[in-house]
């Protein structure tokens, strides 16, 4: 085998699927810093591939489009958000009080210590496209239903079931929406103050199901 094959399919010590991911990797990180500073609809594919230090070239060996980057940002950083988050509850004290506090602890604390991940999660893929529209619900579904595993309510009625369900969407679309406005300056809190109030919000409503017969 000569050199120039070999070169074809290592350089470096990576193979080409590595120095693809890479490129990806790059491409994710550049779109978090525009899409999260500038905003989605300022940014062109030129833009985030000169961030990126990438031709066009590979930007299109990964994304198909501007939106498909967006989305590919955002479902990073959900699936980073959600595990830790989750990771927090279940290692906190086996009651449900310190998993609802560890599990919010995180979430809110990841999204309020990065405005790039706050803008980015909570404002710019609202209606960026019908189809991650399709995905926010999804991920704020897929919240509720990690708020009622944590709450877990003993075995009662299928009302009592529903009742928990839409609870778990009120109280994550209530933190969703406290955060939006609170990213866009609307209000005037400390993060240690957004995670006791949404801390007490979730134990109440949880202590209120919990007393239901």
């Amino acid at each position: 085998m000569t050199g120039t094959q070999t070169a074809g399919r290592r350089y470096g010590g990576r193979d080409a699927a590595q120095r693809q991911q890479e490129r990806r990797t790059r491409l994710i990180q550049a779109g978090l810093d525009l899409f999260g500073t500038v905003g989605y609809a300022s940014v062109s594919v030129k833009q985030v591939c000169s961030h990126a230090g990438l031709t066009e070239r590979y930007f299109y060996e990964s994304f198909r489009d501007r939106e498909d980057l967006l989305a590919g940002v955002y479902n990073e950083l959900i699936t980073t958000i959600t595990a830790e988050t989750a990771q927090a509850a279940a290692a906190a004290a086996p009651d449900v009080d310190a998993q609802l506090r560890a599990g919010l602890e995180v979430f809110i604390r990841t999204l309020a210590g990065d405005a790039r991940k706050a803008r980015l999660v909570l404002i710019e893929v609202v209606g960026a496209s019908p189809r991650l529209e399709v995905r926010r619900r999804e991920v704020l579904h897929e919240f509720a239903a990690m708020v009622a595993g944590v709450v877990a309510p003993p075995p009662g009625p299928e009302a009592c079931s529903k009742r928990l369900t839409m609870t778990a969407m009120s109280l994550v679309g209530g933190v969703n929406e406290l955060l939006v406005d609170w990213t866009l300056g609307h209000q005037n809190a400390t993060v240690e103050e957004l995670i006791d109030l949404c801390h007490t919000l979730y134990i109440a409503a949880y202590r209120a199901i919990s007393d239901q017969p």
